[in-house]
Order: structure tokens, then sequence, then C-alpha cells
């Protein structure tokens, strides 16, 4: 059974950072693919960002240019490292992961590819 376990949300002010981390563990497999998403009340899911085993990124346009993502496999580790952070960030951010193999090696930034979920870490941004 696949855990992924997200910390370090919180609150802070236009213009502050933070940096979220999520623990994977229990797939026998790799975690080929792994991403952020986030969900603002009322509003549909949304990818933020994704990020390949091998590297590759792909971003959100909202968030390109604030938003780092990296991933340590020897730990198991989803990281987003968000500067620069505007209210419209606020919401629920999930870790996501899935283990499907794509040739392409770019992880899509739609909820549907993603099989694996955690629970979400609040993150609110006021003005």
């Amino acid at each position: 059974q696949v855990q992924l376990v997200e910390s370090g949300g919180g609150s802070v002010q236009s213009g502050g950072s933070l940096r979220l981390s999520c623990a994977s563990s229990g797939y026998s497999g790799s975690l080929y693919c792994m991403g952020w998403f986030r969900q603002a009340p009322g509003k549909q899911r949304e990818g933020v960002a994704t990020i390949h085993m091998y590297g590759t990124t792909k971003y959100a346009d909202s968030v390109k240019g604030r938003f780092t993502i990296s991933r340590d496999n020897a730990k198991n580790t989803l990281y987003l490292q968000m500067n620069s952070l505007k209210p419209e960030d606020t919401g629920m951010y999930y870790c996501a992961a899935d283990g499907a193999y794509l040739p392409t090696g770019i992880c899509p930034l739609s909820v549907g590819d993603f099989g694996y979920w955690g629970q979400g870490t609040q993150v609110t941004v006021s003005s």
C-alpha cells in the first residue's frame, strides 16, 4: 500500500516562501512520476508541478519562475520550494505519484494520470 505524507504547509504573507515535503513509502516498484497539485475552496484540483524520476519537470504557467519541484529518489521524498507566494496560491496542496512508465519521460499535470495521493497540507497566503 503506497503512502504519501505531506508536510511543510502553513500561513505566510504575500511574497513569502514555504517548502513542502512529501515522504513516500510502501511501493515495490518505481514511482516514475511524482507531482504537486492544489485545490482552492470551490475550485477543481489543478496541477502545480510534476517531476519524472529521471529529473524532467513540468510547471503550471501560474507558478513558473516562483516554484521549484525536486525529488530525492534515495530518500523517497518529493519537495516543492515556493517563493514569491501570492494570495492566489492559497489552497490544499496534495502530493501525487504514479508508477506507470512514460516513454516521453515527461509527467503530465493532469489529475487523472496519478493513482496515488496524499492527504494534503494547507497553504494560506495573506495579502
